[in-house]
């Protein structure tokens, strides 16, 4: 029996299941009314997109922190270290009582741009409900994340008497500009955040119907590389032969970042096999969408490429579009490739790295300049920690299954900056995606089924650290 069919009269670790699941459900509809609203805001943190509705969506967010009874609401930002100014964060608190532990919730109120319309079936910024999905910008990524937050702390007070957990709300406004203000935001408010334990909602499930605890993140590395073969643009016709274009000396470039196989081939990259959980191939593929017959690239099991190897991606060149082109000899070209890294691998070590493997190639002897741009460090999760422990215990009651302890490729580089500033706290990677929730792209969606479920398992988190603290 699950604390979703809200009919088990179990407590369990002093917590009431059924009261817990019964509050969340009876509001899940007001729930789901704020959720939309919130979508409807186009609050985008990148400069070619109005400021305005970064504040807008702060206003919005700052008043939802309000209805759980927060007077210590605020609205901050930070400069960013090169004196821009940050965008707008949320910050509420309620104070703990003696002997409680206190949590944050991390989400963030900004959302990537919408892309190209034509790809979207709905209107990216009025949240649409379809087969049990709803629909728009943001509805998963990451607007669904604060609502966790939100909903959860309700349903808590509503039914543990004298619920004395601290809790802090922060809901950045710019993690899809990269945090550009992150630290120094922590640096200069390291008293208002400072918790026990740190809730960042920004991952994934396994799959629908299937939560997960993300206990490892891969690190990264973004660089930028040019190469330069001619001074200037010179006829394709005069010059072509003795001449390679920069595009092509570009391409001898990155053909040598993988072997035969597909795995990365710079030396001084870590790789692990660590024998993780079982990603059938078949799922890989209709997650990822690959086409038919596309062999997928590496040795070793599916979750450790994903998890515990590198990934290097070419993901963005300038060169002329095809449109655009002539018969020229294109003097220079700049690519920016992003490298995921293996838990245990130092990234200044893997820039390094990748630096000397580019410098030792053999392109003609044309020009080339690297530049890291980029730089953030993996993350693991100790599981046996009362933390931990709590969350797969909540998760496993919401759902009703088992939880999959999951590693995520991808990586949440401001973490490593929550582990600096606050080496003692336990910090926990939840959310509420799915392999279809396409985060980024078109269509994004949240699966409602699980959104409900994932409140009622943050509620049952909230609920067990009031009643055990953290042993």
């Amino acid at each position: 029996m699950t604390t979703s069919d809200s009919t088990s009269a179990a407590v369990d670790h002093g917590v009431d299941l059924a009261a817990i699941a019964e509050r969340v459900n009876r509001a899940i509809d007001q729930t789901l009314t704020e959720l939309k609203s919130l979508v409807a805001i186009p609050g985008i943190a990148w400069e070619a997109f109005d400021a305005a509705e970064l504040d807008r969506s702060a206003e919005a967010v700052a008043a939802l922190v309000r209805s759980t009874g927060m007077e210590d609401v605020q609205i901050l930002s930070v400069d960013t270290p090169d004196g821009k100014p940050g965008s707008p964060a949320v910050v509420g608190r309620r104070p703990a009582q003696p002997g409680k532990p206190t949590i944050l919730l991390y989400a963030h109120h900004d959302v990537q741009p919408p892309g190209d319309r034509e790809l979207w079936n709905t209107e990216p910024f009025e949240a649409t409900e379809s087969k049990g999905r709803l629909y728009g910008r943001g509805a998963a990524d990451d607007k669904a994340g604060i609502m966790v937050h939100i909903a959860s702390l309700r349903a808590v007070l509503d039914v543990v008497a004298d619920f004395g957990v601290g809790v802090t709300y922060f809901f950045e406004g710019e993690e899809e500009a990269g945090s550009p203000s992150f630290r120094p935001f922590l640096e200069k408010h390291r008293e208002l955040l400072a918790s026990d334990v740190i809730v960042v909602a920004d991952s994934s499930n396994w799959k629908v119907g299937v939560p997960a605890l993300t206990t490892s993140l891969r690190g990264m590395v973004g660089a930028e590389i040019e190469v330069r073969v001619l001074n200037h643009a010179v006829h394709s016709g005069m010059f072509g032969g003795p001449v390679l274009d920069a595009p092509t000396v570009a391409a001898r470039l990155i053909a040598s970042f993988h072997d035969d196989e597909g795995n990365v081939a710079v030396e001084g990259l870590l790789a692990r096999d660590t024998d993780p959980v079982d990603y059938a191939e078949a799922d890989f593929r209709a997650d990822s969408s690959v086409v038919d017959g596309y062999r997928l690239a590496g040795t070793g099991a599916l979750a450790d490429r994903l998890w515990n190897k590198p990934a290097l991606s070419v993901i963005g060149m300038d060169i002329p579009s095809v449109e655009l082109s002539s018969n020229t000899l294109q003097p220079m070209t700049r690519l920016k490739i992003s490298v995921r890294l293996a838990p245990g691998q130092d990234p200044q070590e893997a820039a390094e790295a990748l630096q000397r493997h580019v410098q030792s190639q053999d392109l003609f002897g044309a020009r080339i300049d690297f530049t890291a741009v980029e730089q953030g460090n993996a993350f693991s999760t100790d599981t046996e920690a009362a933390a931990a422990r709590a969350s797969l215990w909540s998760l496993e009651k919401a759902w009703g299954v088992t939880p999959v302890e999951t590693g995520i490729g991808g990586s949440i580089p401001f973490i490593s900056d929550l582990l600096d500033l606050y080496p003692q706290a336990q910090i926990l990677v939840t959310g509420v995606e799915d392999p279809d929730s396409r985060a980024h792209s078109a269509n994004e969606s949240l699966h409602l089924e699980d959104f409900r479920k994932a409140v009622i398992a943050e509620a049952l988190l909230l609920a067990r650290l009031d009643s055990e603290g953290l042993k």
